[in-house]
């Protein structure tokens, strides 16, 4: 099942990705992140892993995010499996208007039959934690650019 948004931002790419991309700014752009920790040495690339310390409905939710694809200015690919669910998120950068387009794709994917059944549930409680996450970019980015 995916789940798809787009956004404007009033800034360039670079500016746009280099917000996007480093994942310290998730408790900034994101309700439910409280913590990260970047587990790989050097530069955010394919492969770079992050622990996402989220808290849901009072639970302390901890996932591995590894980047699967790297494009500086232009897409990144993240993914995390717990408990039997697959998140995939995808997202590209356009260059538009004195601006960027950030196209975003979310895939998630589970293992098991009762995860199977549970799916519809946990689609939407992620597209409620993550929904509007590409808004609270944009503010917080043009906030940052006045």
């Amino acid at each position: 099942m995916a789940f798809i948004k787009e956004v404007h931002i009033n800034a360039p790419v670079e500016i746009v990705f280099k917000a996007a991309s480093d994942f310290n700014n998730s408790v900034f752009i994101m309700d439910n992140v409280v913590g990260i920790e970047v587990l790989t040495e050097g530069p955010v690339q394919k492969g770079t892993k992050i622990k996402e310390i989220r808290e849901v409905r009072g639970r302390t939710i901890e996932s591995i995010l590894i980047f699967t694809e790297f494009v500086t200015n232009q897409r990144y690919s993240v993914k995390s499996e717990i408990n039997g669910i697959l998140i995939e998120y995808h997202y590209s950068f356009h260059p538009q208007d004195s601006g960027t387009v950030v196209n975003f794709e979310g895939f998630i994917r589970t293992k098991g039959f009762k995860n199977a059944l549970l799916k519809p549930i946990i689609t939407a409680i992620i597209k409620k934690e993550d929904g509007d996450h590409l808004e609270r970019l944009k503010a917080f980015i043009e906030r940052k650019e006045d």
